[in-house]
């Protein structure tokens, strides 16, 4: 931790809980608590699980322009996204490179809210103001409330019902990707039925004066609190992109196998390049795979096939809910279909790993 690094204002509460902070994104965060980042998965997996968020974004963009604005921004499309609802997608810049995923949410005809990565929020910040100047403006607004708000991801089986028990109105009325407001022992919440964990759950913006009340309700319901290792293993059994590994300014959606959060059938920055990508392939494909043991593959470990190096790791881990090691990866085309066998380099030692579909991990059905 630097001076130099924000805090939010759960802060001491992690540090009074034991949560051992690291700098992530320009902001100091939990890496794990006591427990550890295996008891932490167990029990999102579980029951339910709580997360302090309050590093990424959160920017309300206004105004009788914003739909056309986003339109223009995202991959995917704000005109067909109705009030109540959010859309996770995918900014690009003139190349078709990711400059940052987010979800964002209707709030009204004109108002959204969008949520951005920690250590790209200055990023997309300074490219949506440079395209609203542009060709948006007068009529399109950006206010960044991220230091004035906290977001908490509550997440796991067991959130809707616990969730009932703290507020007036079931949740049973918010639909996954939709939001509603609630209060929560008395403070005002914005809550997105969304997460990065592959579980159900919610997402919980609150007024900052009113963080510490909030996570405080959810950890006596009986949230366990969770940090940035457990939150990076969960989001990697579901198969999930991190920014910075497997999506980045020189990689596109289309390699990354999200074709389904592109809008094809309007134009946007960088549409030109995906569409011909999606017509004409690409050399590169975003893989799945699995590795007995624990061993788990780092970022940058070469894959290689008969002795030729035909891709590298993106991210790795071991699994606790599988019990086996797993990663993403980019591999050529020619060598990305599940089945095959390819060598991983581990600091000199090779193993084999097998490619697999992804997600490595689907939740199961629950009456």
């Amino acid at each position: 931790m630097t001076s130099e690094n924000l805090q939010t204002g759960l802060f001491d509460t992690h540090t009074a809980l034991g949560g051992r902070m690291v700098p992530f994104g320009g902001w100091d965060m939990p890496v794990q608590y006591p427990d550890g980042i295996l008891a932490e998965v167990k029990s999102v997996r579980s029951a339910t699980g709580i997360f302090d968020v309050s590093h990424m974004g959160r920017l309300y963009i206004s105004g009788s322009k914003a739909t056309e604005f986003l339109d223009w921004v995202l991959t995917n499309s704000a005109s067909t996204l109705r009030v109540g609802r959010a859309r996770y997608s995918l900014i690009c810049n003139e190349k078709g490179g990711v400059i940052d995923d987010t979800i964002f949410y209707r709030l009204s005809e004109d108002r959204y809210l969008l949520i951005p990565n920690a250590g790209n929020r200055d990023a997309v910040v300074a490219w949506f103001q440079r395209w609203m100047d542009e060709k948006f403006s007068p009529g399109c607004t950006m206010e960044d409330v991220t230091t004035s708000t906290g977001l908490i991801a509550f997440q796991g089986p067991g959130t809707p019902a616990a969730i009932d028990d703290l507020i007036d109105n079931p949740v049973s009325e918010i639909r996954p990707f939709s939001w509603a407001e609630r209060a929560i022992d008395g403070a005002p919440v914005f809550m997105g039925r969304t997460g990065y964990t592959g579980e159900d759950g919610f997402e919980v913006m609150v007024q900052g004066q009113d963080l510490v009340k909030v996570w405080s309700a959810l950890q006596d319901a009986g949230a366990a609190p969770c940090g940035l290792g457990a939150r990076d293993v969960l989001r990697l059994e579901a198969g999930l992109p991190l920014h910075g590994h497997e999506i980045d300014e020189d990689t596109t959606p289309v390699e990354a196998g999200l074709e389904r959060f592109i809008q094809f059938d309007k134009y946007f920055l960088g549409s030109d390049v995906l569409l011909r990508q999606r017509e004409s392939g690409t050399e590169k494909k975003l893989v799945g795979f699995t590795l007995p043991g624990r061993s788990a593959p780092r970022a940058e470990y070469a894959l290689s096939h008969q002795g030729e190096t035909v891709g590298s790791v993106t991210s790795g881990s071991y699994s606790p809910t599988l019990d086996t090691s797993i990663g993403m990866g980019y591999v050529l085309v020619r060598h990305a279909e599940p089945g095959r066998i390819l060598d991983l380099d581990i600091r000199g030692r090779t193993a084999q790993v097998t490619l697999t579909e992804l997600p490595f991990y689907n939740r199961p059905r629950r009456s």
